[in-house]
């Protein structure tokens, strides 16, 4: 009796062994379960919302599609600053460091020092434009390179001289890359409208005579109104080189400004060929008259006074 007992007891943990490795089993290997939406076609689930796929390949980038299609690469419409390395932003100088191509202006003597940051495998495409230069790029070419470049999947800085939004004619470049849907990401720089006096110790505002200040393109001066210069303490412009004595002029002529206002010209302001002209609305024309001043930036107010008197002080002393 005691021996069957001990079969009878063996038994039962057998079939408790067996009931145990098959629920075990059933939850590591689960059966496969109809979903609401879904059906079986194959032995492989589908969706019945066709839209759904559709928006999921959307989102997916172009690169995965199988018709080998190259997505077309970033445009940065970057701001070089007035010159050198010195005035490069840090996102700048990332963004140099990493695109695969550069379409850059006429940027200076400094300008190798810039590029000399970009990758060696990065492709650069000089596009400079100077005033009356019969060689320069047109516009329009450039922005025809810009779209090659992103069409072709390479990203690209495209380095402007200052700042993009300060007379770049960057809303061109950005109205071309919006008809052909190419991304694009605009970064400022620092403008020579303000550096380039800065540099000359000429600080555009001040709290007694310098509360306002407008920066204005000297590229078409015929088209200017010097009336409205008549109120304003300071101004800034910029291309000034060749329309100097126009300007002048008209500011005394038509916007009132008296002969002994304060003003200076800085050419080449932030680089290593610096040179400042300083004097009034009566000798500055005289003063630069024979130097070929491209580019330049020619500030004109009381906000010159100091650095005006400061030379002249050194030149009498000096005499």
């Amino acid at each position: 009796l005691r021996a069957r007992a001990w079969f009878s007891l063996i038994g039962v943990i057998m079939r408790a062994c067996v009931t145990l490795a098959s629920c075990s089993y059933r939850v590591s290997h689960p059966r496969p379960r109809r979903g609401v939406g879904s059906r079986r076609t194959s032995g492989r689930h589908e969706s019945r919302n066709p839209t759904r796929s559709v928006a999921s390949a959307l989102h997916k980038s172009e690169s995965e599609f199988d018709d080998g299609r190259t997505p077309p690469g970033t445009v940065y419409l970057v701001g070089a600053g007035p010159g050198g390395l010195d005035y490069l932003t840090v996102k700048a100088l990332r963004i140099l460091r990493q695109c695969d191509a550069v379409v850059y202006d006429d940027l200076g003597s400094n300008c190798g020092d810039i590029l000399n940051q970009v990758k060696p495998s990065c492709e650069l495409v000089f596009v400079g434009k100077r005033g009356g230069d019969l060689g320069s790029w047109r516009q329009g070419d450039v922005n025809e390179v810009l779209v090659k470049l992103s069409i072709a999947g390479k990203t690209t800085c495209r380095l402007k001289g200052g700042c993009p939004s300060v007379f770049s004619r960057v809303r061109e470049e950005m109205a071309a890359l919006n008809e052909h849907n190419v991304p694009y990401e605009l970064v400022p720089g620092i403008s020579s409208s303000s550096a380039a006096p800065l540099s000359a110790n000429v600080p555009l505002t001040d709290k007694n005579f310098g509360k306002h200040f407008v920066v204005t393109s000297a590229h078409d001066v015929s088209s200017l109104n010097f009336a409205a210069y008549t109120h304003i303490d300071t101004a800034v412009f910029l291309m000034a080189g060749k329309a100097l004595p126009v300007i002048v002029t008209r500011l005394i002529r038509e916007a009132k400004k008296e002969t002994n206002t304060p003003c200076v010209v800085v050419k080449n302001g932030c680089t290593d060929r610096e040179t400042v002209f300083y004097g009034t609305l009566a000798t500055i024309a005289e003063t630069t008259a024979g130097q070929k001043l491209s580019p330049c930036v020619f500030v004109v107010g009381e906000v010159c006074a100091e650095a005006v008197g400061g030379y002249l002080s050194k030149g009498e002393a000096g005499g």
